[in-house]
């Protein structure tokens, strides 16, 4: 079985990373951790900046990585090398949502949008109407303890 968390970042990903963990751990399943680029090219460079430093497709995924793999040593420290981590092309809603329904996933779990009227955002309600599983919005203040006894069987 599979937890899934979709990652935005060092920010507000935290807390979800750390419960989702938390959860693979209470489930006997295996912790999948998800960022998503973009595979579109910039726009042509400016006048002002020369085309060769504009970001590619390929500098997006290799940002993605780094930024993924930083969120979940952060998160989890030691322990980060027992999650699969997942860089995908795409729009982060429909990819966490097929590769839930693609891999048989127990439980989404997404960190919520800082936002001062406490709303969701466009990703976080796509998930939630579309998800072939259950799904925890996790705020990003949220007290996760950093559970080493509980987390360090994470599967």
């Amino acid at each position: 079985m599979i937890v899934i968390v979709g990652v935005e970042g060092l920010s507000g990903s935290r807390a979800s990373i750390r419960l989702a963990a938390r959860e693979a751990t209470y489930r006997g399943s295996n912790l999948i951790a998800v960022i998503t680029h973009s595979t579109e090219r910039a726009p042509a460079a400016p006048a002002a900046r020369p085309p060769g430093s504009m970001r590619t497709a390929t500098d997006g995924q290799v940002a993605a990585e780094t930024q993924l793999r930083d969120a979940v040593v952060d998160a989890l420290g030691e322990r980060a090398p027992q999650v699969e981590l997942r860089v995908l092309p795409g729009l982060a809603g429909r990819v966490l949502v097929d590769l839930a329904r693609d891999r048989g996933a127990e439980l989404i779990v997404l960190a919520a949008r800082n936002t001062d009227a406490h709303l969701l955002g466009d990703m976080s309600q796509y998930v939630l109407r579309h998800a072939p599983c259950p799904v925890l919005i996790v705020p990003d203040d949220a007290a996760v303890p950093d559970d080493t006894e509980v987390a360090d069987d994470l599967a």
